[in-house]
């Protein structure tokens, strides 16, 4: 339908419906800033719609609406259809941890009467982008007693933010001046600034009282001592809201919309399913793609073998593993998570007749990968088609693209990793510009009519 670009403003039917669509969006986004707190804010969510918890269910059957969870970092939403579970499932796989900076296991020194937190960066980033801006500390701690604490610091308008001072113009030639773009800021320069006042303790044991201060402080407000930092996982991201973006409002500015774009969209289709779909319909919610899609919560784990064969036991009974290939093997994919929008100031890293445009729909990328396209999933011919039926069939406004020219670089997401399963997969998803930046670029427009394709691929 709208493959040869053509403006999708041009092409709905109620603008309103779209920026409606998009203040849950950003509400979201606000207010979910790691892959925690995204699972931890979806719970609720979903259970306000009515699914439960899938350990308190024995058997399942047609229409029941359940989750998963695993670890904390994995939500897993089943919406169970119609059809024998073994002639497939329609999968819509997303990723919601984003790139950040997590402190590291001891991260608190002074030097020069001052406190800062060391960082060691999680995903791709272009570290000068994270110096001179607000950040904020969000994650959890879990201390001896073995109680864990949560902590958000830096989203209150009441509340410190923390930043990584960068060096001023006047003094920077020689020490950056000859530094490439990728060490600008290098990675051991991301550190926090977190304390200036010493402590008015008096121990002659204690040298770093400016240090001393923010144990203090941990202390009296979470129970921590610094030991507490190794069994920490706290992670910086930019403090503030997402906001509307340009005179028009059509676009939205926020951290982490690689892939929680995705993610709440995938999520909202399938709670908003009227009737029970043919196909059961799950909506998986992935962690670690940004580093590869490893550990027991990324999607190299077992865990969607593991959701799968609890579905086939609940719903027929019994369970082999036979049952389980043949469930994945008859199985549909959507691989959801973003592509590079064409960006008119640096036009010249994209292919324009293969980029994907923001404002212009949701985006179906046959192919990802870097260069001859390594670590990809490449849709076959047939997948593809029933893909482009399925979308105009819904009236969805979608084009095709890729993800720059050729040789200039590129990215991959869990489709290669859904496809060793066998089941069919594609990626599907939104442009963004500004990708992996603190302040991440979506059009409105994209944002609902991802929903709408998602929500199109449950029902088919």
């Amino acid at each position: 339908m709208n493959y040869k670009k053509e403006n999708g403003w041009n092409c709905i039917d109620s603008k309103d419906q779209v920026f409606k669509f998009s203040e849950g969006y950003k509400e979201f986004l606000s207010s979910a800033k790691t892959e925690r707190e995204f699972v931890t804010k979806g719970i609720e969510l979903v259970e306000s719609k009515g699914f439960v918890n899938a350990e308190n269910k024995s058997s399942l059957k047609a229409g029941d609406k359940v989750y998963y969870v695993n670890r904390g970092k994995n939500l897993v939403l089943v919406v169970v259809g119609e059809d024998d579970i073994e002639k497939g499932v329609n999968y819509v796989v997303s990723h919601v941890d984003s790139p950040r900076l997590d402190l590291k296991g001891n991260p608190l020194y002074e030097d020069l009467d001052l406190a800062y937190m060391k960082t060691h960066y999680y995903g791709g980033i272009k570290k000068y982008q994270w110096a001179s801006i607000p950040l904020a500390m969000h994650g959890v701690v879990v201390l001896a007693s073995g109680e864990k604490v949560n902590i958000e610091i830096g989203e209150k308008d009441e509340d410190p933010v923390f930043t990584i001072p960068d060096i001023l113009p006047h003094l920077a030639g020689k020490i950056q001046g000859d530094r490439k773009s990728g060490e600008v800021i290098k990675g051991e320069e991301l550190q926090i600034l977190v304390g200036s006042i010493p402590s008015t303790i008096e121990d002659k044991e204690i040298k770093e009282k400016i240090k001393y201060t923010v144990l203090e402080i941990l202390n009296r407000d979470y129970g921590m001592v610094e030991e507490d930092f190794i069994s920490a996982e706290l992670e910086l991201v930019p403090a503030g809201k997402a906001r509307d973006l340009g005179f028009d409002k059509s676009m939205i500015g926020a951290y982490g919309q690689d892939d929680r774009i995705c993610g709440y969209t995938s999520m909202m289709a399938i709670l908003d399913l009227e009737e029970t779909p043919k196909r059961t319909a799950v909506c998986f919610l992935a962690d670690k793609e940004e580093i590869g899609s490893a550990g027991s919560t990324g999607l190299k784990s077992d865990y969607i073998n593991y959701v799968t064969g609890d579905l086939l036991e609940k719903v027929k009974g019994n369970y082999n593993e036979m049952m389980l290939r043949r469930t994945l093997w008859n199985s549909n994919a959507m691989s959801s998570d973003v592509n590079a929008g064409i960006d008119p100031i640096f036009r010249s890293v994209h292919d324009a007749q293969n980029a994907a445009k923001i404002g212009y729909g949701v985006v179906v990328t046959k192919y990802t990968g870097a260069r001859g396209k390594s670590s990809t999933n490449d849709a076959d011919a047939e997948y593809v088609g029933k893909i482009r039926q399925i979308l105009n069939d819904a009236k969805v406004n979608w084009q095709i693209g890729e993800l720059g020219k050729v040789d200039e670089g590129g990215g991959g997401t869990v489709a290669m990793y859904l496809a060793e399963l066998g089941i069919h997969t594609i990626d599907i998803g939104p442009a963004l510009l500004a990708m992996h930046s603190p302040f991440e670029v979506s059009s409105k427009l994209d944002v609902y009519e991802t929903y709408r394709a998602y929500k199109a691929f449950y029902r088919s």
